[in-house]
C-alpha cells in the first residue's frame, strides 16, 4: 500500500510539474502572440517580387510568342491503306473483308460504283459476308483519305 501510494504522488507531481512547464513555455507558441505571428509572417514572406512589363515589351513578347500551326499533309492511298486498311484487307481478309488484288471479291463491289465503295468505307457497312466500320475504324481519317485508300485499293484490282 505504501509502495502504491508512493507512486500515485509521484505521478501526480509529475502531472503538476509538465502543467506549469506548459504554462511557461507554450505561451510563445499560441497563435494569438504577436510573436508567433511575425515569426510566421516573416517564414511565409515572398522571397521575390513581380516586376510588370510595359506595353513595348509585352508586344514584344507576344510578336515572339506566336507560332504558325503545323498542317499535317494528307496521306495518300498506299498510306492510307498500310495504316489503317491493310489489317483486314491483306490475305486471308478479316470479316469478309475482301484482299486487295483478288478481281472475283473485289468485282461485284467495283460494279456498284466507286461513289457506293466511298460511301461503305466512310460511313461503314454490314454486309452478309461481314461487317466494315466507319472508316475502318479509323475516325481520325478524312474523308479525301479514305476515298484515296479506295481508288487505291480498287487500282490494285484492275492491274
Amino acid at each position: 500500500m505504501l509502495v502504491i501510494g508512493i507512486l500515485l504522488g509521484v505521478t501526480v507531481g509529475l502531472i503538476l510539474l509538465a502543467r506549469a512547464v506548459q504554462l511557461d513555455t507554450q505561451s510563445q507558441f499560441m497563435l494569438e502572440d504577436p510573436v508567433v505571428q511575425a515569426a510566421i509572417e516573416e517564414r511565409i514572406r515572398p522571397v521575390g517580387e513581380v516586376a510588370l512589363i510595359g506595353e513595348v515589351e509585352q508586344e514584344a513578347a507576344a510578336a515572339a510568342a506566336v507560332q504558325p500551326e503545323q498542317v499535317a499533309a494528307p496521306m495518300s492511298g498506299p498510306q492510307v491503306f498500310n495504316a489503317a486498311c491493310y489489317l483486314c484487307h491483306s490475305a486471308p481478309g478479316v470479316g469478309g473483308a475482301p484482299v486487295v488484288g483478288d478481281a472475283s471479291a473485289w468485282g461485284p463491289r467495283i460494279e456498284q460504283g466507286l461513289d457506293v465503295l466511298v460511301q461503305h468505307a466512310l460511313n461503314g457497312y454490314q454486309g452478309q459476308a461481314g461487317f466494315m466500320p466507319p472508316k475502318g475504324g479509323r475516325v481520325d481519317l478524312s474523308d479525301e483519305e479514305v476515298r484515296a485508300a479506295v481508288e487505291y485499293m480498287v487500282e490494285q484490282v484492275q492491274q
